[in-house]
C-alpha cells in the first residue's frame, strides 16, 4: 500500500511541475525562466524539481512534448469522424482553434520560443512540432492524391493556419484595448469568434488549394 501511496505522490508531484512549468514558460520563455521560480511556483524545493526533472532542457522537452501530444491525439480523435480530406483539413483548422482558445499557454509557449532569438535551441521546438506537423501534411497529400486538393506546400499552410490562430488567441487582449480607441477606425476583429476566424481561414485556404488544381 505504501508503494502505491508513494508512486500516486510521485505522479503528482511530476504533474505540478509541468502544469507550472507550462505557465512559467508561456509567461516567460525558456531562456529567461528560472528553477528557483518554478520551484516557487509549484510549492516545492528546488532540490524536488531536480529529482524528477534533471535541468532545465529536459524540463522544457517534458513540457513540449506534453502540450503538443494532447493537441495532436485531440485532433487525431475528431479527425476519426471524417473520411474526406476536406473535412478532416477543416477539422483540423478548428480542433486547433478551440484547442487553442481554451488553453492559451500553447499559442502563447510556441510565440514566445519562435520569437525568441535568444532562446531553446531551434531543434528542440521543431522537433516537437514534427508529429503534428505530419498529421497536417497527410492531409493535404491524401486529398492531393484524391484529386481534392492541387498540389501544395504543407509547410506554408501550416504556418498559416498556426500562426494566424497563436496570434488571434495572444493578441486578445490588444486588440480589445485597440478597439476602444476613438482614433483607430481599423478593424481589429476584437469581437471575432475563434470559430469565425477558423471558419475565415478554411475558406480562403480551400480557395487556394482549388487555384493550384
Amino acid at each position: 500500500m505504501s508503494k502505491k501511496i508513494h508512486k500516486r505522490d510521485a505522479e503528482a508531484s511530476k504533474a505540478l511541475i509541468i502544469s507550472s512549468a507550462i505557465q512559467l514558460f508561456s509567461q516567460k520563455g525558456y531562456a529567461s525562466a528560472s528553477m528557483d521560480e518554478l520551484a516557487k511556483l509549484c510549492g516545492l524545493n528546488k532540490a524536488m524539481v531536480f529529482y524528477y526533472f534533471k535541468n532545465k532542457k529536459g524540463l522544457y522537452e517534458a513540457v513540449m512534448a506534453q502540450v503538443l501530444e494532447e493537441i495532436q491525439q485531440t485532433i487525431i480523435e475528431e479527425n476519426k469522424k471524417y473520411t474526406k480530406p476536406i473535412e478532416e483539413l477543416e477539422s483540423f483548422i478548428h480542433t486547433y482553434a478551440q484547442f487553442a482558445c481554451s488553453h492559451p499557454y500553447l499559442p502563447a509557449l510556441l510565440l514566445k520560443e519562435l520569437s525568441d532569438s535568444g532562446a531553446v535551441v531551434p531543434e528542440m521546438l521543431f522537433s516537437s512540432m514534427r508529429q503534428l506537423f505530419a498529421l497536417f501534411s497527410d492531409i493535404l497529400k491524401r486529398g492531393e492524391s484524391k484529386g481534392c486538393f492541387g498540389a501544395s506546400k504543407p509547410m506554408v499552410f501550416y504556418f498559416m493556419i498556426l500562426g494566424t490562430l497563436n496570434l488571434i488567441v495572444t493578441t486578445k487582449p490588444l486588440r480589445i484595448e485597440a478597439s476602444r480607441k476613438e482614433d483607430i477606425s481599423l478593424d481589429t476583429c476584437a469581437k471575432c469568434d475563434i470559430d469565425e476566424i477558423a471558419d475565415y481561414l478554411m475558406k480562403n485556404i480551400k480557395k487556394m488549394l482549388k487555384e493550384n488544381k
